[in-house]
């Protein structure tokens, strides 16, 4: 089964409990290594406020690494075993940076052995559970479920209106077909036995993290509405975020400002209207990577050619290409932020020109705009910069499960993912 969609699976394995996992890996990861460290001596262990506070900090720090990446491990593209280590980090990370706001007494060498030994066993919780976990797939003939294959997820065709005899199964079906009516009944009665009974597009969604929506209904839509709670609270993180980065951004800022200048004539900042949050126009604000209008003679065939950006455009200068593939080009962007356009997650804003051709080409598009354009997204760290129509189709079904899944755990997880992106230059153009 493929790892991404593996928090579909029955979670009857005594090594998924979120509660034996904190017990073992604060005993094995916490406890242990912080006596072993005192060489057994549990009165220096406890008697001594430095090391208990930094055993307090470590099982915190494990219980919410855990929590942080069986919460990731929910969304598709993340290899459970790879989100342990940035996980455990991330949780130790956070709970250092309190601890020196604090000013308390830690001791760093225990809190690192901690951070290996805890990470370690939680791993090999994670490998035993993988493991143990045998799920099946069986589908209800009919309908859109061949498309599994298209996805990478084996399946047995159920033949009889009988329930698999295999444990841990799992029972996909094209619930939007007309079925006949022993069929349904099958799926009631494996729904009273906890035979998990998923549609096929809810492995669609964990399988690719898309959401594609085909035709128009009240469901789909009322699916794809945002938590508006979460809404206002991002706002108000975002603004706080941006705030506090503008003093640390101001030499940065003028750095490459002055690499600008030095590179090509023109302007050092660029400036472009485009949709936003409730298809509300805003002007986004970015560093300039291309050369001025003046500078060079675009030979496109209309406007909207000439917003699209293709691979080694000889617009692009030198400065520039170093830019756009570190992102660096993005940062002026903060001030959108602040201002209540932008957020630093979201769907990516398009041009005027690209966005009015893409809503009359591409149904649904325009619902997009119902959260706030961000400097990163689920689509950028996934696919990259796209301009063709079919690639765009796919950028929309990345989006909409973006706003389908809405959260602080996706979003976290985009931010990690940013990091890759941007280190490793994908999807730059």
């Amino acid at each position: 089964m493929p790892p991404q969609i593996s928090f579909y699976a029955h979670n009857r394995n005594w090594s998924r409990s979120l509660i034996v996992q904190t017990i073992l890996c604060v005993t094995f990861g916490a406890l242990a290594p912080s006596a072993l460290y005192f060489l057994g001596d549990l009165h220096q262990l406890f008697g001594n406020r430095p090391a208990l506070i930094t055993l307090l900090a470590s099982a915190i720090s494990i219980a919410g690494g855990i929590v942080f990446t069986s919460k990731v491990n929910q969304y598709p593209g993340v290899r459970q075993l790879g989100s342990v280590v940035p996980g455990f980090c991330f949780a130790y990370g956070i709970v250092a940076l309190i601890i020196l706001a604090a000013r308390l007494e830690y001791s760093v060498s225990l809190l690192l052995i901690n951070l290996l030994c805890s990470s370690a066993v939680y791993v090999l919780l994670v490998v035993h559970a993988v493991r143990a976990d045998k799920s099946r797939y069986y589908t209800v003939p009919g309908g859109k479920v061949t498309r599994l294959k298209e996805f990478g997820i084996a399946s047995t065709p159920l033949s009889e209106p009988a329930l698999p005899a295999t444990e841990r199964s799992i029972i996909v079906a094209d619930l939007h077909r007309d079925m006949e009516h022993y069929w349904e009944r099958m799926l009631a009665e494996a729904a009273i036995r906890g035979i998990p009974v998923f549609h096929y597009k809810q492995l669609y969604e964990a399988a690719t993290g898309k959401v594609r929506i085909e035709h128009l209904s009240e469901n789909s839509f009322g699916a794809l509405i945002p938590n508006m709670s979460y809404i206002r609270m991002k706002r108000v993180v975002d603004t706080c975020i941006a705030i506090l980065a503008v003093p640390f951004l101001i030499i940065p800022f003028l750095v490459v400002s002055v690499l600008i200048k030095i590179d090509s004539p023109g302007p050092v900042l660029f400036f472009q209207e485009r949709f936003g949050y409730k298809g509300k126009i805003f002007r986004v604000v970015k560093f300039r990577t291309m050369m001025s209008s003046t500078d060079i003679t675009i030979t496109s065939e209309d406007l909207r050619l000439s917003s699209m950006t293709s691979e080694n455009d000889p617009r692009i200068t030198r400065v520039g290409s170093f830019l756009r593939r570190t992102r660096i080009d993005e940062l002026p962007q903060i001030f959108n932020i602040i201002a209540g356009q932008m957020s630093w997650i979201g769907p990516r804003p398009e041009a005027l020109n690209l966005s009015r051709w893409y809503e009359r080409e591409i149904p649904f598009y325009s619902y997009r705009h119902i959260v706030r354009p961000g400097v990163t997204g689920w689509a950028q760290v996934n696919q990259g910069h796209v301009t063709d129509l079919v690639e765009i189709g796919e950028k929309l079904q990345y989006d909409f499960y973006y706003i389908k899944y809405f959260s602080g755990w996706l979003d976290v997880l985009i931010f990690l993912r940013t990091f890759k992106v941007v280190f490793m230059g994908i999807g730059a153009k």
